[in-house]
């Protein structure tokens, strides 16, 4: 009895480091260490020095992950964001500095660029700085993995800035070709775009779509296109991702005068080479700007018809 006993919980505690094993693979060393253990994730409370050189259109990129981190996408991402701003003859500032997050230093810039932020990054403090400049009229362009935490310390940022909950994206096989239907083709972002974009992604899914609250949808999902499952372990039931015939991917909102863009998509960096792509990402940004398409002083939907 005592050596079956012995060997049966040998048995668990084997198969328990196999699977602890098998995450750290997946995931990575570090990612495993923020997720499971929590080495590595901070606040930042010391601003950084921001250049004298920052004027007229600028823009704060910020990528800090105290969650899950994909560093080749982020990286890429960022190098785009600011060759955007170079291209348009506007000024950008990169950080992964929480803490520029003050009523001052936020002063200077016209759009925040959170490019798949994870995880709780910002202190109380922080937290109120940037909702109190974005509601007074600041610009908000959240990319990929900024709306792709399965849970948030910072509920208003979930359910009012990004307006969805992130339950799960494609796993078995991660990466697939889908269809986005393209529903507005007169705003900036998506105004270039064929009323059907094909192209390969990780693909997310929310428990429900924000339109139900009025937040205006560019693209949505076509499912039929793609396998809406994931399965992240061998050996077990994959799960259904689908939402149905609304399911967005990219969407904008208004708050109070600021302005909010959401994208799920980009998450290999070599989407940051694609020119649709990344016109998207200009357009949402100049949006969020409030230079080019609807002001938040109207219905976004209605002013684009």
């Amino acid at each position: 009895m005592k050596r079956a006993l012995k060997w049966a919980i040998g048995l668990i505690v084997g198969l328990f480091l196999a699977l602890m094993l098998f995450a750290v693979i997946a995931i990575g060393p570090a990612n495993f260490g923020r997720l499971v253990l929590g080495i590595g994730r901070d606040y930042d409370h010391q601003p950084p020095v921001l250049p004298k050189t920052l004027s007229g259109t600028s823009i704060l990129i910020f990528s800090k992950t105290n969650g899950y981190r994909d560093d080749p996408q982020i990286k890429a991402a960022n190098a785009a964001i600011e060759a955007i701003a170079r291209k348009r003859g506007w000024t950008s500032y990169t950080t992964e500095n929480a803490a520029i997050f003050n009523p001052e230093q936020l002063k200077r810039f016209k759009v925040a660029v959170w490019n798949s932020v994870s995880g709780d990054v910002l202190s109380p403090e922080q937290r109120e700085a940037f909702k109190g400049w974005l509601e007074a009229g600041g610009g908000f362009v959240a990319l990929h993995g900024s709306g792709g935490d399965l849970d948030y310390a910072w509920k208003w940022y979930v359910n009012d800035l990004i307006g969805a909950q992130f339950i799960g994206h494609t796993m078995g096989p991660q990466f697939q070709r889908a269809t986005l239907i393209v529903e507005d083709r007169q705003h900036p972002a998506t105004r270039h775009l064929p009323e059907r974009w094909s192209r390969t992604d990780e693909w997310y899914s929310f428990a429900s779509s924000p339109r139900a609250k009025g937040y205006h949808i560019l693209a949505t999902l076509d499912e039929g296109s793609y396998r809406p499952k994931m399965k992240f372990l061998p050996f077990t039931k994959a799960r259904d991702l689908q939402m149905g015939k609304d399911h967005p991917m990219i969407w904008t909102h208004c708050l109070g005068k600021g302005r909010a863009f959401y994208s799920a998509l980009g998450h290999p960096a070599s989407a940051y080479t694609e020119p649709e792509h990344l016109r998207m990402i200009d357009g949402a940004i100049a949006w969020a700007a409030g230079l080019e398409g609807p002001s938040c002083g109207k219905s976004i939907a209605a002013s684009v018809r």
